[in-house]
């Protein structure tokens, strides 16, 4: 791995981990199950992909970095939440995320729907006070941002395709569309966010509109050859469900040969995207290249 990277994915791991352990302290009565609920999927597992995003781009931008680490806490909040919801019986019904037992199994169903919901609300607060911004202006376009790519029009939307996608036949125009609403869109408020704080006009941002486009796919191009190739281990979590819920990925309409290198064109689109920017991008490159290069 690229030291640039090793560096930051080391780094926003340990700065995310903080953030998460101050921002949310134990309350000494019988709340306490639910935040502790709360810590145990936020602290301690993920790859931080959205935050390294996030502060990769506002850095670019020299935004201060306990503010864009803020957002990425509010991001990665969102991400938690979701990977708790998207776990329980009533969806994949999954028991490990991460190497260790989901949340469900750890406390009980009702913990997990409430430590989700929990985290959904939580990444709101984050971002609208002003500790993450003095700019009012700025905190709403924070909030309206990951407010849209957290629901119908995004994530939650792209994850009620996939559920269709049990009992239907997608395309592979449909597969893209989904993948763009389920993973992309998260991907693309992570840059969209660092690129906010560094009070980039949006139209400014059509290139780390593209970049962060072409990641999100390769990125679940990259998810669903690991599902059909890898090793459980190393992904910390059950592989080949996709297979057996009889669902369409860009693997089983493309194949393996032809998805992999889909998903290294899209790399290399992605980083030709950053052709404006100097070494201050290297990060955002290397993220690229990462993204169809690891194994869980």
């Amino acid at each position: 791995m690229d030291s640039l990277l090793a560096d930051g994915l080391g780094r926003i791991a340990s700065d995310i981990d903080t953030a998460f352990d101050q921002l949310l302290p134990l309350p000494e009565d019988p709340r306490k199950r639910l935040v502790e609920a709360m810590r145990y999927a936020a602290i301690g597992g993920g790859k931080r992909l959205r935050p390294l995003l996030l502060t990769a781009t506002a850095e670019m931008y020299g935004v201060d970095r306990d503010a864009a680490l803020r957002a990425g806490v509010a991001i990665e909040s969102i991400h938690v939440y979701s990977l708790i919801h998207d776990d329980l019986p009533c969806m994949d019904d999954d028991e490990l995320r991460h190497g260790k037992p989901t949340i469900h199994k750890a406390y009980d169903e009702a913990t997990a729907v409430l430590a989700g919901d929990a985290l959904h609300a939580f990444a709101f607060e984050v971002l609208s006070d002003v500790a993450t911004s003095g700019d009012p202006f700025t905190r709403i376009e924070l909030v309206a941002t990951l407010a849209g790519a957290s629901g119908f029009q995004g994530m939650a939307g792209g994850q009620m395709m996939d559920i269709v996608a049990e009992t239907s036949t997608f395309d592979l125009q449909t597969i893209t569309r989904l993948q763009q609403l389920k993973t992309g869109a998260l991907l693309g408020a992570s840059v969209e966010m660092g690129a906010i704080l560094g009070k980039v006009p949006p139209e400014g941002r059509t290139h780390l509109r593209g970049y962060a486009r072409d990641i999100g796919l390769a990125f679940q191009i990259a998810d669903d050859l690991i599902d059909h190739e890898g090793d459980e281990k190393a992904a910390g979590k059950a592989l080949r469900k996709d297979a057996e819920a009889g669902k369409e990925t860009f693997v089983s309409l493309l194949g393996p040969d032809r998805a992999r290198a889909q998903a290294r064109m899209l790399v290399d689109q992605a980083v030709a995207q950053l052709a404006s920017h100097g070494v201050e991008a290297d990060l955002l490159r290397a993220l690229a290249r990462y993204i169809v290069e690891r194994d869980h």
